[in-house]
């Protein structure tokens, strides 16, 4: 059974940093690639950053050089940090990857306040 568990979120203010991380268990963790995503009220869940079995890593341009993804493949465990938060990065937040169909995570509000 896949299971994906997201933690880290909470409420910060401009400027400030959070460590998401996301432990994974039933699937292969070291081969798959895990995406995060996020959603804000009102609007579309986009691709914020991504990471390969190979640690190879794609970022939105919203984000580029802001936050920086990386992996722990020995503890089934994928870490967003996220730095210089703004309050437009205000959203619940999601790991997923996929194995046959696209799994989820519950999700992680984050809440940065100007």
């Amino acid at each position: 059974q896949v299971q994906l568990v997201e933690s880290g979120g909470g409420l910060v203010q401009a400027g400030g940093s959070l460590r998401l991380s996301c432990a994974v268990s039933g699937m292969i963790f070291s081969i798959k690639t895990m995406d995060w995503y996020r959603q804000a009220p009102g609007k579309q869940r986009e691709l914020v950053a991504a990471i390969t079995g190979g640690g190879s890593t794609n970022y939105a341009d919203s984000v580029k050089g802001r936050f920086t993804i990386s992996r722990d493949n020995a503890k089934n465990t994928v870490y967003p940090q996220m730095n210089s938060l703004k309050p437009e990065d205000t959203a619940v937040y999601y790991c997923s990857a996929v194995q046959g169909k696209r799994f989820w995570g519950q999700g992680t509000q984050v809440t940065v306040s100007s």
